[in-house]
C-alpha cells in the first residue's frame, strides 16, 4: 500500500478493518437512569483534573442503554460524571461534566470512545432493566458485582425543556495517547455535546445506589454518602466529534 493510500484511508484501527465507521454517530431510543449522589470533596479533588473546577461535591452515577447506535451496534454502559466548571478566566466559566469513569459490553464504542474524543472506557458488563415496578442498574467487573441502582418506575414526570437543558450541557474528557516509548503523546482536555436532541420522556421517583470497591474499577473511591436526586430519560441525540480546550503538553 502506498504512503498516499495509508494517508487517505487512515482514521482508525485496524488499517483495513476499523473497530468502528466514521461518525456522526446516532442514537435511537437511548435510555439512562442517572442517580445523583453526595460524596467526599476530598476524593473529588483527587480525580478532577485542572483547570476543571469542582463546582459541589456530588457525583452523577449512569446506566445507558443504547439499543440502536450508529457503526456500535447495541449496547449498556455505566459510570460516573461529576458536574465541574471550565472558567473562562474572567470570574465566570461554562459548567457541564467530567466523565471520570466508564463500563461497557461492546468493543467498537470502547475503541471508538477511546480513540475519538478520550472516554475513559473499560470493558465490564452493564445491565439496565426493569423488574415489575423497579428500574435496575447493575455492574459486573467480571464475576465481582461493584455497583447496584434502583429507582420507582416512572413515578413523576419530567418536563421536557427541563430534560434538554441537562442533555445540551457539554461533556468534558482528559484524552491520552501514548507515544510508542510509552510517554504521552497526547494528553488533552477534550470537550464534547449531543446535538439534534430528541425527546421521549422523563422521570424522577425515589433511588437507592450501592457501590462495591474494586481494584481495577475504584468507583467506591467516590463514595455514596446521600442520594440526592434521579432521573429516568429516553431520548434520540447524535454524539458530536469532540474540540481540544486545553493542551497539558503545550509548553
Amino acid at each position: 500500500m502506498k504512503a498516499d493510500a495509508v494517508r487517505a484511508t487512515a482514521f482508525a484501527m485496524p488499517l483495513t478493518s476499523p473497530s468502528y465507521p466514521p461518525g456522526p454517530y446516532r442514537f435511537v431510543n437511548r435510555e439512562y437512569m442517572i442517580i445523583t449522589y453526595r460524596t467526599d470533596p476530598e476524593a473529588l479533588r483527587r480525580v478532577v483534573p485542572e483547570p476543571l473546577e469542582i463546582v459541589e461535591p456530588v457525583v452523577k452515577y449512569e446506566f445507558i442503554r443504547m439499543p440502536d447506535s450508529t457503526g456500535f451496534g447495541d449496547y449498556t454502559e455505566s459510570g460516573q460524571v461529576i458536574p465541574v466548571r471550565l472558567p473562562d478566566g474572567k470570574g465566570g466559566g461554562q459548567t457541564g461534566g467530567y466523565v471520570h469513569a466508564m463500563f461497557l459490553d461492546d468493543d467498537p464504542p470502547i475503541a471508538g470512545g477511546r480513540e475519538l474524543w478520550g472516554f475513559p472506557k473499560k470493558l465490564a458488563n452493564p445491565v439496565l432493566r426493569v423488574e415489575h415496578d423497579t428500574l435496575v442498574g447493575t455492574l459486573d467487573f467480571g464475576p465481582v458485582r461493584i455497583a447496584t441502582g434502583t429507582m420507582g418506575y416512572k413515578h413523576r414526570a419530567m418536563p421536557e425543556a427541563t430534560v434538554l437543558q441537562a442533555l445540551a450541557e457539554p461533556g468534558f474528557l482528559l484524552k491520552i495517547i501514548p507515544h510508542v516509548d510509552g510517554t504521552p503523546r497526547i494528553c488533552e482536555l477534550v470537550r464534547y455535546y449531543l446535538r439534534d436532541l430528541v425527546f421521549k420522556g422523563g422521570w424522577t421517583g425515589p433511588a437507592a445506589l450501592e457501590l462495591h470497591p474494586h481494584a481495577l474499577a475504584p468507583i467506591a473511591d467516590l463514595p455514596v454518602l446521600e442520594v440526592v436526586s434521579a432521573v429516568h430519560l429516553i431520548a434520540d441525540l447524535t454524539l458530536d466529534l469532540g474540540e481540544v480546550v486545553h493542551d497539558y503538553l503545550a509548553v
